[in-house]
């Protein structure tokens, strides 16, 4: 047996050790694709300038809560809450996780950039934790390819959050040029900040931004990372980021000990033949799938709406979201049917 291949049955052992044998999908909310910084280097945002913007960049109310109950009926948990930072004022996040806690019933993850520590105190009654996008561990990287997004900010946060009793996540993206070497700086990271969930995401070369021409990584090389960190951290929770055009990889990734799957556009690909090998691919692993990403349910949207205590516009709203929603996933549950 190869070194990969212990790790891989050494990182699975301790998975089974620690947690059942289920996975889910994560779903991560986006209230806007619009941010003041624009330049990291993997993001698509740094594609355009500072100055770009369109009237559509941040997302409505009522869409985001159509989602969220989407999210509670189709069984796919929240990732976190995110979007472009300085996209919202305070006043308009905290509003949005209060309706956000209305209709999920449960408290969320928040991933926003750094957020000083009287902020994160009126955020508290509906947040489990934060995410800090760290994105890579190593310090010259970081410094290129998030040249305004130093990590000195989320590591206050973190030790704020810490204090206040929340939980710390955090965002990492392998195959921007770091290397295995660099693990022993992520072990020191998560050791040092207490670091409950990370998320393990493989680059994507968008076009325009400076890694357009660049591989993505292997799907050995991220599982390598995933089973580096089940194996040095038992307990932590590990969620793999994939594309729609990497499910294949997902057993793999699963077998190297992540807990969930994120990163796939499940209403606009909802049961398509990506969609379905998602959950071939958890079986296949021998995970169980909780919630689905196939088979549509029984949503009544006037019925889910009507029990919301929000005004009648707004109520109204997300009805006619929610409708478009469920109507676009019903079309390709059709179309893949045909």
């Amino acid at each position: 047996m190869n070194d990969f291949n212990q790790l891989l049955l050494n990182a699975q052992q301790t998975y089974q050790k620690h947690f059942q044998p289920t996975t889910c999908f994560e779903r991560a909310i986006f209230y806007s694709w619009d941010c003041s910084i624009k330049d990291c280097g993997f993001c698509y945002m740094s594609a355009h300038t500072k100055k770009e913007t369109t009237p559509t960049a941040t997302r409505s109310t009522a869409s985001i809560l159509a989602e969220v109950i989407l999210c509670k009926k189709l069984g796919w948990d929240i990732g976190f809450l995110s979007g472009g930072i300085n996209a919202l004022t305070h006043t308009q996040l905290k509003e949005l996780l209060h309706k956000i806690f209305a209709v999920y019933g449960q408290k969320i993850w928040l991933n926003i950039g750094p957020i000083p520590l009287e902020k994160l105190k009126e955020y508290t009654p509906h947040i489990k934790g934060i995410v800090g996008s760290i994105e890579t561990i190593n310090p010259e990287l970081h410094k290129k390819v998030c040249p305004s997004k130093p990590k000195e900010p989320y590591e206050k946060m973190f030790e704020h959050t810490t204090a206040l009793g929340l939980k710390n996540a955090m965002s990492f993206i392998v195959g921007m040029g770091e290397t295995l070497d660099d693990f022993e700086l992520l072990k020191q990271f998560v050791q040092k900040y207490s670091i409950n969930k990370i998320h393990v995401y493989g680059l994507i070369p968008h076009k325009g931004t400076m890694f357009e021409n660049t591989p993505p990584p292997t799907a050995e090389y991220q599982a390598e990372w995933i089973a580096r960190i089940r194996c040095e951290f038992p307990t932590i929770n590990i969620q793999c980021g994939i594309w729609e055009d990497r499910t294949e990889r997902i057993e793999l990734l699963l077998k190297a000990g992540a807990n969930t799957i994120s990163k796939f556009q499940a209403i606009k690909k909802f049961n398509s033949p990506e969609a379905q090998q998602i959950e071939q691919q958890a079986a296949a692993a021998r995970r169980t799938f909780k919630g689905t990403l196939t088979k549509m349910q029984e949503i009544n949207a006037d019925e889910e709406v009507s029990q919301l205590q929000f005004d009648d516009e707004l109520k109204q709203q997300i009805k006619q979201k929610l409708t478009t929603y469920l109507t676009t996933m019903s079309r390709n549950t059709v179309a893949c049917e045909q």
